[in-house]
Protein backbone atom coordinates (compact mmCIF):
# COMPACT_ATOMS: atom_id res chain seq x y z
CA UNK A 1 0.00 0.00 0.00
CA UNK A 2 1.33 3.75 -0.87
CA UNK A 3 0.91 6.49 1.82
CA UNK A 4 -2.37 8.02 1.64
CA UNK A 5 -1.74 11.08 -0.90
CA UNK A 6 -4.52 12.64 -2.27
CA UNK A 7 -5.19 11.90 -6.42
CA UNK A 8 -7.89 13.50 -8.72
CA UNK A 9 -8.90 11.76 -11.38
CA UNK A 10 -10.62 13.74 -14.42
CA UNK A 11 -11.93 11.14 -17.00
CA UNK A 12 -15.64 11.43 -19.08
CA UNK A 13 -15.44 7.42 -19.66
CA UNK A 14 -17.92 6.37 -16.78
CA UNK A 15 -16.75 2.76 -16.35
CA UNK A 16 -12.82 3.93 -16.90
CA UNK A 17 -13.28 6.53 -14.32
CA UNK A 18 -14.54 3.89 -11.87
CA UNK A 19 -12.26 1.37 -12.98
CA UNK A 20 -9.29 4.23 -12.01
CA UNK A 21 -10.63 4.89 -8.64
CA UNK A 22 -11.19 1.31 -7.47
CA UNK A 23 -7.38 0.30 -8.45
CA UNK A 24 -5.92 3.77 -6.98
CA UNK A 25 -8.36 3.58 -3.73
CA UNK A 26 -6.86 -0.21 -3.24
CA UNK A 27 -3.05 1.12 -3.44
CA UNK A 28 -4.30 3.27 -0.40
CA UNK A 29 -4.63 6.47 -2.21
CA UNK A 30 -7.46 9.17 -1.24
CA UNK A 31 -9.08 9.24 -4.42
CA UNK A 32 -11.80 12.15 -5.78
CA UNK A 33 -13.36 11.69 -9.05
CA UNK A 34 -14.93 14.34 -11.95
CA UNK A 35 -16.15 13.76 -15.04
CA UNK A 36 -16.04 16.66 -16.73
CA UNK A 37 -13.49 19.61 -17.46
CA UNK A 38 -15.02 22.10 -15.94
CA UNK A 39 -15.64 19.87 -12.19
CA UNK A 40 -12.22 18.67 -12.48
CA UNK A 41 -11.26 21.94 -12.52
CA UNK A 42 -12.93 22.99 -9.72
CA UNK A 43 -11.77 20.16 -7.44
CA UNK A 44 -8.10 20.62 -8.82
CA UNK A 45 -8.46 24.58 -7.23
CA UNK A 46 -10.28 23.57 -4.06
CA UNK A 47 -8.61 20.90 -3.10
CA UNK A 48 -5.23 21.23 -4.29
CA UNK A 49 -4.20 16.99 -4.65
CA UNK A 50 -1.22 15.55 -4.85
CA UNK A 51 -1.62 14.44 -8.14
CA UNK A 52 -4.30 14.58 -11.06
CA UNK A 53 -5.17 12.30 -13.74
CA UNK A 54 -6.56 13.98 -16.51
CA UNK A 55 -8.05 12.81 -19.50
CA UNK A 56 -7.69 15.25 -22.46
CA UNK A 57 -10.45 14.10 -24.73
CA UNK A 58 -13.17 15.46 -23.23
CA UNK A 59 -16.62 17.14 -24.59
CA UNK A 60 -16.76 21.12 -23.06
CA UNK A 61 -13.67 22.04 -21.40
CA UNK A 62 -10.87 19.39 -22.71
CA UNK A 63 -7.90 18.33 -20.59
CA UNK A 64 -5.59 20.95 -22.27
CA UNK A 65 -7.68 24.28 -20.72
CA UNK A 66 -8.22 22.09 -17.72
CA UNK A 67 -4.00 21.60 -17.86
CA UNK A 68 -3.74 25.05 -18.73
CA UNK A 69 -6.03 27.08 -16.32
CA UNK A 70 -4.55 24.83 -13.36
CA UNK A 71 -1.04 25.83 -14.36
CA UNK A 72 -2.22 29.48 -14.72
CA UNK A 73 -3.34 29.15 -11.00
CA UNK A 74 0.11 28.96 -9.47
CA UNK A 75 -0.51 25.03 -8.86
CA UNK A 76 2.08 22.85 -9.24
CA UNK A 77 1.58 19.66 -8.22
CA UNK A 78 2.01 16.97 -11.15
CA UNK A 79 -0.48 16.32 -13.82
CA UNK A 80 -0.36 12.93 -15.45
CA UNK A 81 -2.35 13.15 -18.96
CA UNK A 82 -4.54 10.30 -20.06
CA UNK A 83 -4.91 10.87 -23.94
CA UNK A 84 -6.43 8.51 -27.22
CA UNK A 85 -4.43 10.29 -29.12
CA UNK A 86 -0.62 9.01 -30.16
CA UNK A 87 0.30 11.66 -32.28
CA UNK A 88 3.48 13.66 -31.19
CA UNK A 89 1.97 16.87 -31.26
CA UNK A 90 -0.94 16.30 -29.22
CA UNK A 91 1.55 14.75 -26.90
CA UNK A 92 3.83 17.78 -26.94
CA UNK A 93 1.10 19.94 -26.49
CA UNK A 94 0.26 19.03 -23.38
CA UNK A 95 3.22 18.60 -21.83
CA UNK A 96 3.92 22.13 -23.03
CA UNK A 97 1.21 23.26 -21.29
CA UNK A 98 2.32 21.93 -17.68
CA UNK A 99 1.71 18.26 -17.78
CA UNK A 100 4.48 16.30 -16.42
CA UNK A 101 4.09 12.72 -18.19
CA UNK A 102 1.42 10.95 -20.28
CA UNK A 103 -0.24 7.49 -20.77
CA UNK A 104 -2.01 6.45 -24.73
CA UNK A 105 -5.15 4.53 -23.98
CA UNK A 106 -5.33 1.91 -23.83
CA UNK A 107 -2.67 1.66 -20.71
CA UNK A 108 -2.02 -1.12 -18.48
CA UNK A 109 -3.02 -0.14 -14.89
CA UNK A 110 0.12 -1.44 -13.48
CA UNK A 111 2.05 1.33 -15.61
CA UNK A 112 -0.47 4.13 -14.58
CA UNK A 113 0.08 3.13 -10.94
CA UNK A 114 3.89 3.58 -11.61
CA UNK A 115 4.46 6.36 -13.02
CA UNK A 116 2.20 7.67 -10.26
CA UNK A 117 3.95 6.99 -7.98
CA UNK A 118 7.23 7.76 -9.54
CA UNK A 119 6.21 11.05 -9.94
CA UNK A 120 4.60 11.16 -6.56
CA UNK A 121 7.77 10.32 -4.96
CA UNK A 122 9.75 12.76 -6.96
CA UNK A 123 7.58 15.51 -5.86
CA UNK A 124 7.63 14.49 -2.30
CA UNK A 125 12.22 14.93 -2.78
CA UNK A 126 11.44 18.18 -3.93
CA UNK A 127 9.49 19.27 -1.23
CA UNK A 128 11.64 22.18 1.20
CA UNK A 129 11.08 22.28 4.38
CA UNK A 130 9.66 25.56 5.16
CA UNK A 131 10.29 27.99 8.27
CA UNK A 132 8.93 31.37 8.10
CA UNK A 133 8.44 34.19 10.24
CA UNK A 134 7.88 37.74 10.00
CA UNK A 135 9.22 38.89 6.94
CA UNK A 136 11.96 35.48 7.09
CA UNK A 137 12.60 32.53 5.76
CA UNK A 138 14.15 29.38 5.70
CA UNK A 139 14.75 26.56 3.86
CA UNK A 140 16.28 23.56 5.19
CA UNK A 141 17.41 21.52 2.38
CA UNK A 142 18.79 24.17 0.31
CA UNK A 143 20.50 25.70 3.50
CA UNK A 144 19.29 28.88 2.49
CA UNK A 145 17.79 32.09 4.81
CA UNK A 146 16.01 34.96 3.33
CA UNK A 147 14.50 38.31 4.81
CA UNK A 148 12.37 40.65 2.57
CA UNK A 149 13.07 38.71 -0.39
CA UNK A 150 16.69 39.15 0.21
CA UNK A 151 19.18 36.01 0.38
CA UNK A 152 21.31 36.87 3.89
CA UNK A 153 24.01 34.41 4.71
CA UNK A 154 24.34 32.51 7.73
CA UNK A 155 27.27 30.81 8.94
CA UNK A 156 26.33 26.82 9.31
CA UNK A 157 26.55 27.69 13.26
CA UNK A 158 23.79 30.73 13.02
CA UNK A 159 21.66 28.23 10.32
CA UNK A 160 21.95 25.10 12.73
CA UNK A 161 20.69 27.54 15.61
CA UNK A 162 18.19 29.26 13.85
CA UNK A 163 16.34 25.98 12.30
CA UNK A 164 16.78 24.33 16.32
CA UNK A 165 15.08 27.50 17.72
CA UNK A 166 12.53 27.23 15.13
CA UNK A 167 11.85 23.68 15.71
CA UNK A 168 11.29 24.63 19.74
CA UNK A 169 8.95 27.38 19.41
CA UNK A 170 7.66 28.83 22.31
CA UNK A 171 9.82 26.56 24.49
CA UNK A 172 12.22 28.18 27.23
CA UNK A 173 15.22 26.60 26.17
CA UNK A 174 18.31 26.71 28.46
CA UNK A 175 22.21 27.26 27.42
CA UNK A 176 23.11 23.89 28.21
CA UNK A 177 20.32 21.86 26.27
CA UNK A 178 20.98 23.87 23.39
CA UNK A 179 24.92 23.70 23.69
CA UNK A 180 24.79 19.99 24.18
CA UNK A 181 22.02 20.01 20.79
CA UNK A 182 23.66 22.34 18.47
CA UNK A 183 27.18 21.58 19.17
CA UNK A 184 27.35 18.37 20.65
CA UNK A 185 28.63 16.74 24.02
CA UNK A 186 32.15 16.73 22.48
CA UNK A 187 32.87 20.08 22.07
CA UNK A 188 34.24 22.39 24.27
CA UNK A 189 32.44 25.55 24.45
CA UNK A 190 30.91 27.51 27.11
CA UNK A 191 27.49 29.27 27.74
CA UNK A 192 28.76 32.55 26.29
CA UNK A 193 29.06 31.23 23.25
CA UNK A 194 25.61 30.50 22.97
CA UNK A 195 25.33 34.22 24.10
CA UNK A 196 27.64 35.25 21.18
CA UNK A 197 25.60 33.85 18.40
CA UNK A 198 22.77 34.62 19.73
CA UNK A 199 23.83 38.07 19.53
CA UNK A 200 24.52 37.92 15.85
CA UNK A 201 21.28 35.75 14.69
CA UNK A 202 19.36 38.69 16.28
CA UNK A 203 20.94 41.25 13.66
CA UNK A 204 20.31 39.46 10.99
CA UNK A 205 17.02 38.19 12.04
CA UNK A 206 15.31 41.03 14.53
CA UNK A 207 13.54 44.34 13.06
CA UNK A 208 15.31 45.70 15.88
CA UNK A 209 18.01 43.56 17.59
CA UNK A 210 17.82 45.76 21.05
CA UNK A 211 14.11 45.21 21.49
CA UNK A 212 14.00 41.37 20.03
CA UNK A 213 10.95 40.00 18.82
CA UNK A 214 11.70 36.57 17.84
CA UNK A 215 14.56 35.27 19.78
CA UNK A 216 13.74 36.51 23.78
CA UNK A 217 16.10 35.92 26.63
CA UNK A 218 14.24 34.23 29.40
CA UNK A 219 16.16 35.50 32.57
CA UNK A 220 18.21 32.54 33.93
CA UNK A 221 17.25 29.63 32.24
CA UNK A 222 18.20 31.02 28.50
CA UNK A 223 16.41 31.52 25.21
CA UNK A 224 12.86 31.11 23.89
CA UNK A 225 11.73 31.61 19.93
CA UNK A 226 8.42 32.63 19.21
CA UNK A 227 6.54 33.92 16.45
CA UNK A 228 3.41 35.32 17.94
Amino acid sequence: MQSEAKVLIVEDDAVMLRGLKDNFEYQGYQVTTAANGEKGLELALSLKPDLIILDLMMPGMNGYEVCQSIREAGLEMPILMLTAKSQESDIVMGLKLGADDYVTKPFGIRELLARAETMLRRTRKQKQTEHTFGDCKLLVESRQFFRSGEEVELSPKEFKLLEFFLEHQDRALSRDWILNQVWGHDVYVTDRTVDRFVTTLRNKIEPNPKEPQFLRTVREVGYKFTCK
